[in-house]
């Protein structure tokens, strides 16, 4: 296409630039039109998303008109953005929820990036039904002028941005009912904040805020206020009057006391008060059931007898239980013990700090550029990371422990938990602990904060070897020894040896040769040169079967492999073997990976690789499951093949679907990616989905399971939809192979395509079709109704597994009877699961048709501490509006049917509540 070249004007504007841009770019407009749902439009997760939509705006879609739903991503060229943006109120005059974030790029230490949106244009407060706007990390230092002119607004959410203050016309947002400015840097509030008369939650934790204004009492309408993380020396007196207020979180300040009046607020459930320095806590809240006091170990204790004069104070060490929607903690020289809801406890001894540091955590997913694993290791749990990195501790004893399920095989293996130092991994002295049958805890000493992980690893045996010399021997396998002659070094250094076990299968079957045996493989390692001044003497057992008397020493191969290389040659004939009965004994100067083979073959270096590579290997089938009451949700996993059938056995009652594929071979920590073919598509509002292939990262004692719902642009009323999804190998590529060209690709040693399922989205009678009225509804779903969102028993169960110890205090918030939790807890002792999963799933079928029940669930969880699953549900259900409304756009309904509903069919932006 020819550009169009113009007389340039003296200054073009940002709008005019960037219009010329998106007309020029080719790309953005084929591929936009199909992230067009209904009335949600979401660019967040796309490249180039301010081009794509400025072209839909340049061309003057007519479904742009409908759009009140719209994600922008804040990565995008400042200009460019803002340019955008100008576009909104004469392009989408409906939009009622505007997102604008930043923090889908991380940077090298996984930290989210701020977005580079400074400003917004002035003539944004032109989208006169806007609800809802999120801002949240960008890079603003001062609220845009435009914000207060929305006076329809009922949620606007600041989070992790560089606010200093917020302006006195914020007053003017009478609609407004959820305000969110955490991790910003707020020293002071306007008095004009007293004035917002329908606030409902207010979040301003993590800022820098040392008082409040005493016209934060006019909230009358207020039922959740969160100043955690803050430096609040006092309270305002006017605190005492919001009479709605449900929930007041003020952990992790100054605070010296707090009003009496708080102690008779009428709907106060929670009232949150650790770590502060209170020392005159008012009598009737320390018998309050609702209030926490943990931190403070002076506030509401008991008089104790007087000391003898002379005698030191020692006050009691706080112990902290953290509930899943904190994200940091306080820790002060007294020290204290933390136990997090994501399996992780903490003790800081007295003294273990100077001064008091606040430590932030978080729990990564696995994915390899976070998880170093040496060629036999196996990841045994998610990633923690605990801030600020590297602040060493004034006194050892700072304890960490972290919660995994074993692995099935533990001869010979050992857990260590991994952490990063000084830019290298390194494994720390773990101790065991266990908690049930199939639950452990790794107990370690940690000298810094970092990044950790659980991992299993061949048994590391390890000395400090003199000048006089020494003997390491391995202890899983006595008969592998390495003799350290005197002057084999001049400085004490560092050895490490590492044993890994061979199958008695596994060479005969490679090779094609029934009497091919193989020895233990031995890895040795060392710290400082890399040679011995002398020959240190190597002892390894003869492959099983083979004896010094008997063997035929032509056959016998001495194999040694030199890191970072992954070849093995044969050394036979350049060292001298001395043979005994049963050991064979050599003699080397530098430390590798050896190993002896026994077999008639005469060139072993290629077949040594070709073994090695299938000691690293896990056999897998890969499963693809529907929704039996909901085809349109699949559930794909990958699974070692020895937990195939007892997962299908427990999955079919609600799934089903084609057998599981052949066996394939995949390494620890391998990336694959499934992709959806022939008309089916995957729902690409993902984090772990790119251009609609769902990726994978496979860790064998990880679940590596992945649910997603499925769409087709093709006509379902006519015929049933057949399609298929493949998995192939490594990262997501530009083009995915058509079904020829994987089909041709099969037949390769080195093959991409792993397997191929059939997935089938079955035609749509007229008796399933949606119809006008309340009940409308893709398919029969488990919980719910149409006003609030459906759950199905897939979500029910991804709720159950994220509830833990939590489950009896959300049972009793659900309304479960006592004694019917002390059933199921006799029931199903020693099976947490199964206490869990019972509870919920007989609550669930109690309520089902009734209304309001997925909101009593939420309550619930809110009300237990539960927050992170709570907002999880949150989105399952913004979801389920979702394939609600496009389920109606593919049945062809109305707009005008629609309409008649009312507004209350259609999705409410979140957290927006009117």
């Amino acid at each position: 296409m020819a550009a169009v070249v113009e007389e340039q004007e003296p200054e073009p504007s940002a709008a005019e630039d960037a219009a010329r841009d998106a007309t020029d770019a080719v790309a953005v407009g084929p591929g936009t039109l199909p992230l067009l749902a209904g009335n949600r439009l979401s660019l967040d997760l796309y490249p180039r998303g301010c081009h794509r939509l400025l072209h839909l705006c340049a061309q003057q879609v007519p479904q742009l008109l409908e759009v009140e739903f719209l994600q922008l991503s804040g990565h995008e060229d400042p200009r460019l953005l803002e340019a955008t943006l100008a576009q909104l109120p004469s392009s989408l005059p409906h939009l009622r929820s505007l997102v604008v974030k930043g923090g889908q790029h991380r940077d090298a230490q996984g930290a989210c990036l701020r977005g580079s949106l400074a400003t917004l244009p002035a003539g944004l407060n032109g989208l006169v039904r806007l609800a809802h706007l999120d801002l949240s990390f960008n890079s603003l230092e001062t609220l845009p002028a435009c914000v207060p002119q929305m006076c329809g607004l009922g949620a606007l959410l600041l989070s992790h941005n560089c606010l200093s203050e917020l302006p006195e016309a914020l007053g003017a947002l009478c609609a407004l009912t959820f305000l969110a400015v955490t991790h910003n840097r707020l020293q002071t509030l306007p008095t004009a904040l007293g004035s917002l008369s329908t606030l409902q939650r207010l979040d301003l934790s993590e800022n820098l805020l040392d008082t409040l204004p005493p016209e934060i009492g006019g909230l009358s309408s207020l039922a959740e206020l969160n100043l955690a993380s803050n430096r609040l020396q006092s309270l305002p007196a006017s605190l005492a009057g919001l009479r709605s207020l449900q929930l007041l979180v003020l952990h992790s300040n100054l605070l010296a006391s707090v009003p009496a009046g708080l102690a008779r607020l009428p709907l106060l459930t929670r009232l949150d008060l650790r770590d502060n320095q209170l020392r005159d806590v008012p009598p009737e809240l320390l018998d309050a059931p609702f209030v926490r006091l943990q931190g403070n170990p002076l506030s509401g204790s008991p008089p104790t007898p007087r000391s003898p004069p002379g005698t030191p104070v020692v006050p009691k060490m706080p112990s902290l239980l953290l509930s899943s929607d904190l994200d940091s903690f306080a820790v002060t020289p007294l020290g204290c013990s933390v136990t997090l809801t994501c399996g992780v406890r903490l003790h800081f001894p007295a003294g273990a700090t100077a001064t008091p540091v606040t430590v932030r955590y978080r729990l990564w997913l696995p994915e390899p550029r976070l998880v170093p694993l040496g060629p036999h290791d196996s990841l045994l749990s998610g990633v923690l990371e605990l801030q600020p990195h590297g602040v060493a501790f004034q006194q050892a004893g700072v304890g960490l422990w972290l919660l995994f399920v074993p692995p099935r095989a533990r001869r010979c293996r050992e857990v260590v938990v991994r952490t990063l130092s000084d830019n290298s991994w390194s494994d720390l002295e773990t101790h065991l602990e266990e908690e049930a049958p199939k639950r452990l805890w790794a107990h370690c000493q940690v000298p810094h904060f970092s990044w950790f992980l659980v991992v299993s690893r061949p048994v590391s045996d390890a000395c400090l070897v003199p000048p006089e010399g020494t003997l390491l021997c391995s202890s899983g396998h006595p008969g592998v020894k390495v003799t350290f002659p005197p002057g084999a070094t001049e400085e004490p250094r560092h050895v490490r040896m590492q044993v890994v076990r061979v199958g008695s299968r596994e060479l005969p079957a490679l090779l094609r040769e029934p009497e091919a045996a193989a020895s233990p493989l031995l890895c040795l390692s060392q710290s400082g040169p890399l040679s011995f001044l002398r020959p240190v003497t190597v002892q390894l057992p003869l492959p099983p079967g083979i004896t010094g008397l008997s063997l035929d020493r032509s056959c016998l191969h001495l194999l040694h492999r030199a890191p970072p290389a992954a070849t093995w040659d044969d050394i036979t004939a350049q060292v001298a073997l001395e043979l005994t009965h049963l050991y064979a004994r050599f003699q080397v100067t530098r430390f590798s990976w050896y190993w002896l083979w026994y077999t008639t073959k005469a060139c072993v270096g290629g077949l040594a690789r070709k073994a090695w590579e299938r000691l690293r290997l896990h056999r897998v089938n890969l499963i693809a499951l529907q929704r039996r009451r909901d085809p349109e949700q699949v559930l794909l996993q990958c699974l070692p093949r020895h937990k195939v059938d007892a997962t299908l056995r427990r999955l079919l009652e609600r799934y089903r679907g084609p057998e599981p594929s052949d066996t394939v071979e995949v390494f620890e920590g391998e990336k694959f990616f499934a992709a959806f073919e022939r008309g089916i598509a995957v729902d690409a509002d993902r984090p772990d989905c790119v251009e609609g292939r769902v990726c994978f990262v496979f860790y064998s004692h990880l679940k590596n399971l992945k649910e997603v719902y499925v769409t087709t642009a093709l006509d379902r009323r006519a015929q049933a939809v057949r399609g298929q999804v493949s998995f192939y190998r490594g990262e997501v590529p530009a083009e995915v192979p058509e079904e020829a060209e994987a089909a041709r690709q099969r037949r390769g040693a080195d093959a991409l395509w792993m397997a191929t399922l059939p997935i089938k989205l079955p035609r749509l009678r007229g008796s399933e079709e949606p119809a006008q009225g309340p009940g409308l509804s893709l398919a029969p779903l488990n919980l719910g109704d149409a006003e609030t969102g459906f759950l199905t028993q897939s979500n029910l169960l991804n709720v159950a597994g994220r509830l833990g110890p939590d489950w009896p205090a959300v049972a009793l918030h659900l309304g479960v009877p006592y004694r019917q939790l002390q059933r199921i807890r006799h029931e199903f002792r020693d099976d947490l699961d199964g206490q869990i999963r019972h509870m919920l799933f007989s609550w669930a079928e109690r309520q089902a048709g009734q209304p309001g029940a997925v909101g009593l669930l939420v309550q619930a969880l809110e009300q237990s501490d539960r927050r992170d699953v709570a907002e999880e549900v949150r989105a399952v259900l913004e979801l389920g509006r979702r394939k609600y409304q496009e389920g109606i756009r593919r049945t062809s309904l109305a707009p005008g049917d629609l309409a008649l509903r009312g507004p209350s069919s259609s999705p409410s932006p979140e957290p927006a509540q009117a």
